[in-house]
Formats: structure tokens, C-alpha cells, sequence
């Protein structure tokens, strides 16, 4: 199953490298930085915690789980036009009732450019118009599909940490996907101007320990840099490819060389993904 909403770096185009990493053998699926989730769509696990810092998302995701024909129906409702995304841009979502204020994610998220969610300095979305290539909202169909699959999943909105350090257990499969901090530099992914930076991606590292010394499985995919090598180095690293399509930031269009690091010791056979 396709993720419901469009996403900035979302690992869709990488989800035949990920997919093999999950097996059935494990009791549990967390995601701290959920996005558009692809990979919980794809493999479709029983019981899951979605997280993401993101509070308007998580909200969202639990309208569209809880009442998937209502927010269809506002969003659906809204004429897709530039004129009407800005009016709609503006409003202050907790003005709004709770199906308006998912609806009104959903469509931003499908009209702006490329899946983008980014905040000014006072958390307001602020991100432009899409002219063109957004496609459509999706379908009744894809609202329900996508409701009864949320239904299996814990939705949070915590940091990263919390969700690990609280959360994680014995029998435990954790997928993280966190933004890039390279070089500290805000990169296209970023909720904000201070979401994800070095300090961070080490903490990451740190909880990366701890995942392991509690008896749970991770996978982490990352930018090709070398921070993501400093930080990831104790585990099984490799390196794989896939295709940016967001152009004018600090990662361009094109082939791109991701890494992947994972706490597994059983080779995995997933085509053409190179060891480090």
C-alpha cells in the first residue's frame, strides 16, 4: 500500500531495500520519525507506534484513522487552486474543528511544492503552491485502506528519544529515518530552522545502544556523509542508492548514495546494496 500523504525524503523509492530488513518473527514496529510512514504501508505490521515531532501530521493521521469518509469529504471539497491553498494556508489550524483542521493538512500536503513541511521562526507552514505534478487527492478507497492500517498503530508525538528510551522492548523492530543534519546545515527535510542537527544525530547514536542492549532490532537510513559514518560506524553499515527528486536545496535532484545500519547479523539478501 502507497503512504496517504506525499512527503519530502520519503523512502518509497528505497522500499526494496528496506522491506527485507522486517520479518514476521518480531512482536512489535516502531517508526520515531514517521513522515508519511511508507515503510509501515508497505509491510503492513500488526502492531505498530507511529512517532513524528510533528504534531500537525500525528494529528491528522489520527482524524484520517478515526473518521477516514469525514476528512475525505472536506478535503475533496476544497477546489485545488492557488488561490484557495493560500486562503487556507493562512488559517490557524486549532481555529479550525478537528476533521477541517485534517482535511486542511491533507490538501496542503498534496498541493504544496514536493511534500515539503517547513515552519517560519513562529511554526507557521509556509511552504509554496505546487503548479503542477502533485496529482490528486487520494481516493475514498486509499482514506479507508489507510484508516483501518493506523488502527493497528500507537499514533505519538514525542521526541525521538522518549519514544526509544520509553518504548522499546525485547522483540522490538525499529525503522528510523531522521532528518539530515550535515554539517549542521538546514537541509530540505527540516520541520523548522532548529529541528535536527549534529547534537542530535548523536543522541541518535547513543540511543542506538540502547535499542541494542534491550534485545530490539534497527534499521537507520541516513544521508552518505561523513557524519552519518561517524555516528553509525559500530553497527553494520552499508551503502545503497536511490533518487532525490527535490531540487534548489542543499541535496539536489538526481542518483544518491544513502547509507543503512543496522544492528542485524544475518546477511540479508536485498540486490544491490554495497557493505562498508
Amino acid at each position: 500500500m502507497q503512504p496517504i500523504l506525499r512527503w519530502a525524503g520519503s523512502k518509497r523509492k528505497l522500499l526494496p531495500k528496506l522491506t527485507p530488513f522486517w520479518g514476521t518473527a518480531y512482536d512489535r514496529y516502531i517508526e520515531p520519525f514517521a513522515g508519511s510512514a511508507a515503510l509501515f504501508f508497505s509491510i503492513q505490521p500488526p502492531r505498530a507506534i507511529l512517532n513524528d515531532i510533528n504534531g500537525e501530521l500525528i494529528f491528522a493521521l489520527k482524524q484520517i484513522r478515526r473518521s477516514p469518509r469525514d476528512v475525505y469529504k472536506a478535503a475533496s471539497g476544497q477546489a485545488p487552486s492557488r488561490e484557495n491553498y493560500y486562503r487556507l494556508r493562512a488559517i490557524p489550524p486549532p481555529s479550525l474543528n478537528r476533521i477541517d483542521r485534517a482535511a486542511r493538512f491533507v490538501f496542503l500536503n498534496r498541493y504544496c511544492f514536493n511534500g515539503l513541511y517547513r515552519t517560519n521562526e513562529s511554526g507557521t507552514f509556509n511552504v509554496p503552491f505546487a503548479s503542477s505534478k502533485t496529482g490528486g487527492l487520494p481516493s475514498m478507497e486509499q482514506f479507508l485502506s489507510a484508516a483501518a492500517l493506523l488502527r493497528r498503530a500507537t499514533l505519538r508525538s514525542e521526541d525521538f528519544e522518549d519514544v526509544l528510551h520509553g518504548q522499546v522492548r525485547k522483540g522490538d523492530f525499529v525503522y528510523m529515518d531522521p532528518p539530515y543534519a550535515v554539517g549542521n546545515r538546514r537541509v530540505f527535510r527540516q520541520y523548522g530552522p532548529q529541528t535536527f542537527g549534529i547534537d542530535d544525530l548523536r543522541r541518535l547514536g547513543t540511543a542506538l545502544k540502547e535499542i541494542d542492549r534491550r534485545g530490539a532490532h534497527f534499521l537507520v537510513s541516513y544521508a552518505y556523509c561523513r557524519e552519518g559514518l561517524a555516528a553509525l560506524s559500530s553497527w553494520r553499515v552499508f551503502r545503497v542508492y536511490t533518487q532525490r527528486n527535490i531540487a534548489g536545496f542543499a541535496l539536489h535532484r538526481g542518483r544518491a548514495a544513502e547509507l543503512l545500519a543496522t544492528n542485524l547479523e544475518s546477511p540479508i539478501h536485498i540486490g544491490s546494496i554495497e557493505s562498508l
